[in-house]
């Protein structure tokens, strides 16, 4: 316990732990939504493009431009839940990290091959079965991602382990070149979402194309969805299941874990309900879903804290130095990018539904140049605190 809180940052962290735990499960939530879409859109493109006939394969081109936006979205959003582990179990993330150096350092190459592969997908099909291989091996590297990523993430949970994986007996293993451990039924349980959530976009899909595709195209794609969703939820709940049963009892039986369950539950029931009306039912299939992930992200972290409880580390005993200054700043930073980002999203939007190849958007104008002025004023404001900064600690001159 002495060595896991001597490995903190010494200078504590600049907010109350709870608040960055509470954001790295909702951060996490949205992440893991993009990473499912990214591999749902993947596997079913490449379904798509062997299966053949018309709908498949227009739906094929439709995900595999979908993979390539999911995995750009992916990238940038996980940045955040990252960097909050890194904050409030910085113990057990580096020391996990480094024991797998080689394999850390693999996840980032995957991930570029994968999203190098995609764009390389997308750019060349055309209904031609040539750049089917590019497909085939940036769904291999993603798959290769999530078992890296997942086998760091599950060796940070036993550090009574750790001194077992380096220690040889004749040498200590510190090359970083071994994965020490995988979690089946934790490893499905993440991957199996992928077609779930894909289906439910699927079912957006329709929605969002209503009246500007045909409607025996929008329907069937929507019907896809919600089958798909349907099936693979089922089974998902099935991996759950053995997840769960190899956990501790004082898991199971917590609130929350139940809460997160039903959740579960109640969402294939409301799959099937909905399966007759897959369109008009998108929207709040997709918030229900939602909602279910954000559980299953809260049951996922409690997981974590109740094993790291076990070995006496609390990350509510962090040391705090308390710094408004900063975290002031770091909540202005994100709702300025929310105000940002949400233009471009609101013109894509509007010009996905148009049926028209010039649109003018004057109402979305004035929110335009806000967009545009709230990046200038944010540099300004960032470089005068930068320089008053350095000024006051005497570091510029």
């Amino acid at each position: 316990m002495g060595f896991l809180n001597n490995m903190r940052d010494v200078f504590g962290v600049p907010f109350y732990p709870v608040v960055f735990q509470v954001l790295m499960v909702l951060t996490f939530a949205i992440h893991i939504i993009f990473v499912n879409i990214v591999m749902g859109s993947t596997a079913l493109a490449i379904w798509g493009r062997i299966k053949g006939g018309d709908y498949y394969i227009r739906l094929s081109r439709g995900l595999a431009r979908t993979s390539t936006i999911a995995t750009s979205l992916a990238i940038v959003v996980g940045v955040a839940p990252l960097l909050f582990v890194q904050v409030i179990y910085d113990p057990f993330w580096y020391t996990s990290a480094q024991i797998s150096a080689w394999w850390a350092l693999l996840f980032l190459v995957s991930i570029a091959v994968s999203f190098t592969c995609s764009y390389l997908f997308y750019l060349g099909g055309k209904g031609r079965g040539g750049s089917l291989f590019w497909a085939l091996v940036s769904l291999a590297a993603l798959l290769i991602t999530a078992v890296i990523i997942h086998g760091i993430s599950v060796q940070m949970l036993s550090p009574e382990k750790w001194h077992k994986w380096i220690d040889r007996g004749t040498h200590v293993d510190l090359s970083g070149g071994m994965i020490h451990t995988i979690d089946l039924p934790r490893l499905l349980h993440f991957i199996l979402p992928a077609l779930a959530i894909t289906g439910v976009y699927l079912m957006l899909y329709g929605w969002y194309y209503r009246g500007k595709y045909s409607d025996s195209y929008v329907n069937w794609v929507a019907s896809f969805g919600a089958k798909l969703a349907l099936y693979v939820s089922c089974l998902q709940g099935l991996v759950g299941l053995w997840w769960l049963l190899t956990e501790k009892p004082h898991f199971m039986v917590h609130p929350l874990t139940i809460l997160a369950v039903l959740g579960g539950a109640s969402f294939v029931g409301y799959l099937f309900k909905i399966q007759n009306d897959p369109v008009d039912k998108a929207i709040p299939t997709a918030i229900f879903a939602f909602v279910v992930v954000l559980l299953m992200s809260a049951a996922r972290e409690l997981l974590r804290y109740l094993k790291l409880s076990s070995v006496g580390y609390s990350l509510y005993s962090y040391k705090l130095s308390l710094s408004l200054g900063s975290t002031v700043l770091f909540f202005a930073t994100f709702i300025m990018g929310l105000l940002v980002i949400s233009y471009p999203i609101m013109v894509a939007y509007k010009v996905g539904k148009s049926k028209e190849k010039l649109l003018e958007l004057p109402e979305l104008n004035l929110w335009g140049k806000i967009a545009v002025a709230l990046p200038m004023i944010w540099f300004v404001v960032v470089a005068v605190l930068g320089l008053a900064i350095s000024i006051k600690n005497g570091t510029l001159f």
